[in-house]
């Protein structure tokens, strides 16, 4: 009795399943791990699905028409002081416009500050709560998770910020109009507080998210953002010096009042300067938080 031995032969479909399997992602991945979209998609979904999110969300569209409409009766009270004190005329006449048509921005502090801090624990929670490990396990490159991120909290706050300050203006109009006060939503004034506020408050949240980032700890992101925007502006005007007032006009939280003054004001930077400085600080730390997410441990 004889033996046959069958040489195996290779099958062309495991050789063409083979090469499939190297291929990860959809068509625009180019590594490992999954398309980008992919991994946006997930990070929205993240967010989204936080009920912390939400409140923070909510309590920002909150702050800010509350705040609007509390500063439509406070000008509105001016205004009326302004008819029996002869000085509070003349500062009336001076800035009595320019008061009416901040009005819907003057919750813009409280909310730098929600939607720094919520920048700050989306990053830093992904290492508290150990989420991390599975991000970067499906995202090994993790700078698309990084960036899908960024995205998601800049864009987020940009327009929950937009929302806000309109809706603040539309629950400031009936109280102005109570002081025979006037507030055009669409005038040119408006609209650029409306659009440099929402990007002002789109870069304090990437750079809560970049000290998330980089800290990894969300009480210490959080008062490191506050010590950056609240703290450092108060310590720079108290201590004296020409180097510490010169210094305050390149702080990050004092850059939007240049980007949105109807005239450019003595002593402050320009537009255009105040611009590039608020770029460069979001642009710092985003970019050394990216390099050091790359290369420290989870």
């Amino acid at each position: 009795m004889s033996s046959t031995t069958l040489d195996p032969v290779p099958s062309s479909r495991g050789a063409h399943s083979g090469a499939k399997a190297t291929l990860a992602g959809d068509g625009t991945s180019t590594g490992p791990g999954p398309g980008y979209f992919r991994v946006l998609n997930s990070e929205f979904i993240k967010f989204r699905t936080l009920l912390s999110t939400l409140i923070l969300l909510g309590s920002t569209a909150l702050v800010m028409v509350g705040f609007g409409a509390l500063s439509a009766w406070g000008t509105g009270q001016f205004a009326e002081a302004a008819t029996q004190d002869p000085e509070a005329a003349a500062a009336f006449a001076a800035q009595g416009g320019e008061l009416a048509v901040s009005v819907p921005t003057s919750g813009i502090v409280f909310a730098q500050l929600i939607l720094g801090s919520l920048g700050v624990l989306l990053m830093s929670s992904e290492f508290t709560t150990g989420m991390a490990r599975s991000t970067f396990a499906a995202v090994p490159r993790r700078t698309p998770a990084f960036i899908a991120k960024l995205l998601v909290v800049t864009v987020t706050a940009f327009v929950v910020t937009t929302v806000s300050v309109y809706l603040a203006g539309l629950v400031a109009l009936p109280i102005l109009d109570n002081y025979n006060l006037k507030l055009d939503l669409a005038s040119s004034q408006s609209v650029k507080l409306l659009l440099v506020s929402s990007l002002y408050v789109a870069a304090v949240a990437a750079i809560g998210m970049a000290l998330g980032a980089l800290i990894r700890n969300s009480a210490g992101g959080i008062m490191s953002l506050v010590g950056l925007f609240f703290v450092a502006p108060i310590a720079f005007q108290l201590i004296p010096g020409d180097f510490f007032v010169e210094a305050r006009k390149y702080l990050p939280g004092n850059t939007v009042e240049p980007m949105t003054a109807a005239q450019h004001a003595a002593d402050t930077l320009e537009a255009w300067q105040a611009a590039l400085v608020l770029g460069a600080w979001v642009l710092v730390p985003v970019v050394l938080a990216g390099v050091l997410l790359k290369r420290r441990d989870v």
